[in-house]
């Protein structure tokens, strides 16, 4: 089952700007990098879930305003594929097919689009997601979708957190502290602080523990 996040920290409340109109992409994609960022790093973790659900119905309008754009698909796949790990249980199961297919949807419109998040995204669902045949879950997909993500962009912080993440799932340690350790050098992201703040805590957190998997297998 898609894995909760461990981060608490001081709830934050979520205001809805509503929906704007057609014309308004970036700022519609900044509004969803920005409530997914708050809601996954700043709120507690027992009201994710009810934040999460107010997220994804809102990129479900935004989605609507443009129906051919990829960078819409993409946000609301992984607010969908977020959601269920809030959620957690069967309950899940069905908001990881449904990101699944909105991320498939977006790489028929733009494949690389937003620096390969799309192959990030999958890749996360696909090993984190349960096996055949309660659901999709695949590690030589999920492999397959993270080394594209690298290829595209071969020095983010999420293509590479999410494969050292897969490589301790693998029992890869030594190699999965390398790629994580690569991962902290990533460039910040002017316009996604909280997200990089978060996700550095979660990088740090995946090393002590690939290092942690090295010492006692020693």
């Amino acid at each position: 089952m898609m894995k909760k996040y461990k981060i608490v920290a001081t709830v934050v409340l979520l205001f809805s700007i509503g929906v704007t109109s057609a014309n308004d992409l970036d700022k519609d994609i900044a509004y969803l990098q920005k409530q997914w960022a708050v809601i996954n790093y700043q709120i507690e973790e027992d009201d994710r879930e009810s934040a999460f659900s107010v997220l994804a119905n809102e990129a479900k309008e935004i989605v609507k305003l443009h129906p051919d754009r990829a960078e819409t698909l993409i946000w609301e796949g992984i607010i969908l594929s977020t959601y269920a790990g809030a959620k957690g249980g069967l309950g899940a199961l069905g908001l990881i097919e449904e990101a699944r297919d909105r991320l498939i949807d977006a790489e028929k419109i733009s494949p690389d689009a937003l620096n390969g998040s799309i192959y990030t995204s999958l890749g996360s669902l696909y090993y984190q997601a349960p096996g055949w045949p309660i659901s999709f879950g695949s590690n030589d997909d999920a492999k397959l979708y993270l080394k594209r993500a690298l290829e595209l962009n071969p020095d983010g912080i999420d293509p590479n957190y999410f494969y050292g993440d897969f490589l301790i799932e693998q029992g890869e340690y030594q190699e999965a502290v390398t790629v994580l350790e690569h991962a902290l050098k990533a460039p910040s992201r002017a316009t996604r602080p909280i997200a990089d703040a978060g996700r550095q805590v979660e990088i740090h957190e995946k090393i002590t523990l690939a290092k942690e998997k090295i010492s006692h297998n020693n």
